[in-house]
């Protein structure tokens, strides 16, 4: 087969100008003549003006809190004003975030399995002279234990509706439900759950109830409750294996709690006891992974790193912006989520949960009754 002969040829060269992360290079781009095609170096490609560096650099700026006249005078101090950018030049780039987001955002999610999934939402304001409004997240762990960061969106609230359009949004998208969501108390966020995730188990943080609980104690008391609940939960000197005995033993300790503390804190008392099953879910799945699943403090850490970048501009011009700047912020801190480590029989126990709760035979949806199924999959 004769090699394909291309149209054209070279006449010279003339002088361009690359910014990159070492300051200004200048190259001899060719010249063509009898061809209408652009000529495309194979190192910086057709109209490249700065490099991929330079540009990774700017989003990560603009990602650590700097406004984009920040980025633009760090450039110049750091590479001196040949090398500066425009501001409407990394307000070009910082756009790579929004595109970025919008095509994450609309991924197929068939693909991912999970064994949990951790939803959380945090407040920003995003409007002029208006209150800060939530921006939703979800995250998990899938089958292989490796952390995936699965939606992000603004909503009006952490209304019923809300939180049952964000979680809907992800099974419409592919996504299958997972063994165990773990989330905070909030009326809304639960009761989309149960509607839409109503085959998956479901546990309360015990980061979030320690402070319900801990806010309604004195200061007198406030380090002995505080140390007595966590105690509640501390069962590595059991030898008691994941399932229902655990699960009753961790109850009668809450049941010892709220007998010492009843007649000084009755409100406390009431605030652990309210929706007590959900706080002990995680004592069914395997011991490796209880420390990480019983709370849904980690995003939080996050989601603070988001909300102190955002303090540098004051507020977000807007919904888009925000929801960007959290994305940006959050899509790069998942590359360096620690994973989960399952032994064999965890694994077992895992897969042995998914049949029950999400893969019934036909025989089982045949003979249990709906509302047995409900009590199954909301049991603590």
């Amino acid at each position: 087969m004769a090699p394909v002969v291309r149209a054209g040829h070279r006449n010279g060269h003339r002088e361009v100008t690359i910014r990159t992360t070492s300051g200004p290079v200048k190259v001899k781009k060719p010249k063509l003549r009898g061809t209408s095609e652009k000529f495309a170096s194979r190192l910086f490609g057709t109209t490249v003006t700065r490099t991929n560096a330079l540009e990774s650099l700017v989003i990560a700026s603009f990602v650590r809190g700097l406004s984009t006249r920040d980025v633009q005078n760090t450039l110049v101090e750091a590479l001196g004003s040949d090398a500066a950018l425009s501001k409407s030049t990394v307000s070009g780039i910082c756009q790579a975030i929004r595109t970025e987001y919008d095509a994450w955002r609309e991924r197929d999610l068939s693909g991912v399995t999970l064994d949990y999934l951790f939803i959380d939402a945090s407040h920003f304001r995003m409007h002029p002279n208006a209150p800060a409004e939530p921006v939703l997240a979800a995250w998990g762990i899938d089958t292989d234990g490796k952390p995936v960061f699965i939606g992000l969106e603004a909503a009006g609230s952490e209304s019923h509706d809300a939180w049952t359009d964000f979680l809907g949004g992800l099974l419409e998208r592919g996504l299958v439900p997972p063994l165990l969501v773990i989330s905070d108390g909030g009326g809304g966020l639960i009761s989309a759950c149960e509607t839409v995730l109503h085959r998956s188990l479901r546990q309360r943080c015990l980061v979030h109830k320690c402070r319900n609980v801990t806010s309604k104690v004195s200061r007198h008391d406030l380090e002995a409750v505080k140390k007595e609940f966590w105690e509640i939960f501390d069962t590595t000197e059991l030898s008691i294996p994941p399932g229902q005995k655990l699960v009753e033993t961790v109850q009668r300790r809450i049941d010892a709690f709220a007998a010492k503390w009843a007649n000084t804190y009755p409100t406390a008392v009431k605030s652990l006891l309210t929706d007590r099953s959900s706080l002990t879910t995680y004592l069914r799945f395997p011991v490796e992974h209880h420390k990480r699943i019983r709370h849904s403090n980690f995003i939080e850490r996050t989601f603070g790193e988001t909300r102190r970048r955002v303090k540098v501009i004051g507020r977000c011009p807007g919904e888009t912006s925000c929801v960007s700047l959290a994305f940006a912020v959050l899509s790069r801190a998942a590359s360096g989520w620690r994973g989960f480590t399952t032994t064999p029989t965890g694994l077992r126990q895992l897969e042995r949960m998914r049949r029950d709760l999400l893969h019934p035979t036909e025989a089982e949806v045949i003979h249990l009754a709906p509302p047995a199924r409900v009590s199954l999959t909301k049991a603590a």
